[in-house]
């Protein structure tokens, strides 16, 4: 039986070893799941990660008999590839934004948004979602956090759009409950192409620090509309505004990071009897 070490994971791509002896040895730098048979060796699923390759790429081993003396196959890849990006500026009156998003990151947060709290729930939705999110805000927080919080996600749903592209291959679908401490939200969303908001949260107080928890029931109607994305929440539990909040992010960014994941069954097909997302 071959012998795998699995370190921390690699991006989505697909490996084929044909005709590998059933004695020969192997080592895969990436996190991956996989089937071993007499006659071949077949990586049949993966995670995204920090090697970069992109989806349409693989990675090759070459056969080389160790004859016992521990010889490692070689192993060429294809070149690396940043992943599924977007970018987007938004500048009106009353804000100037800048969004960058990397859907196949490594959980990389640089946001300065003006509001503090918000910095603090990307950074969740980073970590958790594994993603690379970059975010310049300034607006007009003299006036109130809304139009800078409005206009984030906006930018942070039309960032999503764009890396998505043509959403081939992804498994659609997301569903995650989080807790924190007394608090937990559960979040199902569809990356349909149909923006719609189901939201039920009921946190007690009208601020967290100097952010108005009205925001954050807007914060993702406004990545919805741009996204063309189907979201519910629903609380179950909770007493502390933070603590419900962040369980929401939390919630959100898991779901979306099995959402945008690729399903290699799919071979790269839309996910959809239509043959087709789109906000129709």
């Amino acid at each position: 039986m071959g012998t795998g070490f699995l370190p921390s994971a690699s991006s989505r791509f697909s490996l084929l070893l044909d005709r590998i002896p059933q004695n020969s040895r192997f080592r895969i730098s990436a996190a991956l799941r996989f089937d071993f048979s007499n006659t071949s060796f077949l990586l049949s699923e993966f995670r995204r990660s920090r090697l970069h390759l992109c989806t349409s790429q693989a990675a090759h081993f070459s056969r080389l008999d160790d004859g016992g003396n521990g010889v490692l196959p070689a192993i060429s890849t294809a070149m690396p590839h940043e992943g599924r990006i977007g970018e987007v500026k938004r500048v009106t009156k009353e804000t100037n934004v800048h969004v960058k998003l990397n859907l196949d990151g490594s959980g990389i947060a640089d946001c300065s948004t003006g509001i503090p709290f918000l910095d603090h729930m990307l950074d969740q939705l980073a970590s958790h979602g594994v993603l690379d999110i970059f975010v310049r805000a300034s607006g007009d927080i003299h006036i109130d956090d809304h139009h800078t919080n409005e206009d984030i996600a906006l930018a942070l749903g039309t960032a999503l759009l764009q890396a998505l592209g043509d959403r081939k291959g992804i498994n659609r679908f997301g569903h995650f409950a989080a807790p924190l401490d007394e608090a937990a939200v559960e979040v199902i969303l569809d990356l349909s192409g149909r923006p719609h908001l189901s939201c039920d949260l009921q946190i007690p107080t009208e601020r967290v620090g100097t952010y108005d928890t009205q925001l954050v029931e807007h914060f993702f109607q406004s990545l919805v509309n741009t996204s063309g994305m189907t979201l519910h929440i629903q609380q179950r539990s909770g007493k502390n505004s933070h603590h419900i909040i962040e369980a929401t992010f939390k919630a959100f960014a898991r779901a979306l990071r099995q959402a945008i994941e690729h399903d290699i069954r799919r071979s790269g097909t839309v996910p959809s009897s239509k043959g087709i997302l789109s906000r129709s």
